[in-house]
């Protein structure tokens, strides 16, 4: 990078779109540039104590007090121009002085970037960003704690693409995601408008917020739910008098992990099989089945307008139709094979992976 002698040109505040702000602030905070900038400024600024040095004290014009002051400064051990003055020689002898600690300190920053892998991980952070910016009806999950790393992993065995929001960058530290890829995350406070614009919220589908704080979660959606009034809202709460704090700040649905954790535990001291099946669809059981849905309008051209027992689901695929979510959003429960779904109903199935791979190839349009 160049060394600027003069001053920095800043426009003004408002001319800079909020978001780049942010982005320069991250990368700033991010990978120290602090130090960086003030080497570069300490090396400009011996450039000009050289050249103002020599000019003043020995008369020099600009071109030989510039010539000067880098043979000094890169000690190559070329001859003085002219004769100098006893005076020229004791202010060569301090430039020189400070110079060599002046080099040493940017020979050290510069080893920091280049081999403690500072580059390595600002290009890192550039390909993150441009990856989260061309992700359209994506999921964010805030908070990568153990519910939200959960929640991640599920979404992307799902096939979804995610966006990790996270103020700890050490969670994210060596948290592949399962298929090896690195995550895409964006580190800030969830609860600020320019974090969720970086995350993309405003093209999003759904939104996970899953922090520790309650209050965090409530101020989660209120902002997610302004800046994308479509958006799907999943939030965490701890404590019950939250749960309507946070459907009123425009949360969707609302869980509460201890609750049901506290009653998985009782039903399994009461309806054990009962609570053996819904780990068996949960993932958590030995032999693993999997809950699917199918929109009536994703169904192939042929298939539509079939009455459940035409479809023939069962025998084709092996797979059980368990639900039926009308237009009116009336859920029924094991339907009859002779209803027949209407445009805008939504089927549930209840199968392995197999048997959900095959139906949703051979029904799916």
């Amino acid at each position: 990078m160049p060394a600027f002698a003069g001053p920095i040109f800043m426009p003004e505040p408002h001319s800079i779109p909020p978001g780049a702000l942010r982005y320069v602030r991250d990368i700033w905070r991010r990978f120290n540039l602090s130090r960086f900038v003030g080497a570069l400024v300490l090396t400009a600024c011996s450039f000009a104590v050289g050249i103002g040095g020599f000019m003043w004290i020995e008369k020099f014009s600009f071109v030989d007090a510039f010539y000067m002051t880098m043979i000094t400064v890169s000690t190559v051990g070329f001859g003085e121009l002219h004769p100098m003055s006893p005076a020229g020689r004791l202010f060569v002898s301090f430039y020189i002085f400070f110079n060599l600690l002046m080099l040493a300190y940017l020979l050290s920053v510069l080893t920091t970037y280049i081999f403690d892998g500072g580059l390595r991980n600002m290009f890192a952070m550039l390909k993150n960003d441009q990856q989260i910016r061309s992700l359209e009806n994506h999921v964010i999950v805030c908070g990568f704690g153990r519910n939200g790393r959960k929640a991640y992993h599920e979404l992307r065995t799902s096939g979804a693409e995610v966006v990790v929001v996270e103020q700890n960058e050490g969670l994210l530290k060596d948290a592949g995601d399962d298929e090896g890829q690195t995550i895409a995350a964006v580190i800030g406070d969830a609860t600020l408008d320019d974090t969720m614009r970086a995350a993309g919220i405003t093209r999003a589908r759904a939104l996970i917020t899953a922090l520790p704080k309650d209050a965090d979660n409530v101020f989660v959606a209120l902002t997610a739910r302004e800046l994308n009034p479509n958006i799907v809202i999943i939030a965490r709460a701890s404590l019950k008098s939250s749960e309507t704090k946070l459907l009123r700040a425009g949360a969707d649905s609302v869980v509460m992990p201890d609750e049901i954790g506290g009653s998985h535990m009782a039903n399994l001291v009461m309806r054990p099989e009962v609570i053996r099946f819904l780990d068996m669809i949960s993932g958590l059981g030995p032999n693993k089945l999997r809950l699917e849905e199918l929109s009536t309008s994703e169904l192939r051209a042929e298939l539509q307008g079939l009455s459940i027992r035409d479809l023939n689901i069962r025998s084709r695929t092996g797979a059980t139709v368990i639900g039926l979510k009308r237009f009116d959003g009336e859920l029924v429960v094991s339907p009859s094979a002779d209803m027949i779904p209407g445009p805008s109903d939504v089927f549930l199935f209840l199968g392995t992976d197999e048997q959900i791979t095959t139906l949703l190839n051979q029904f799916r349009k």
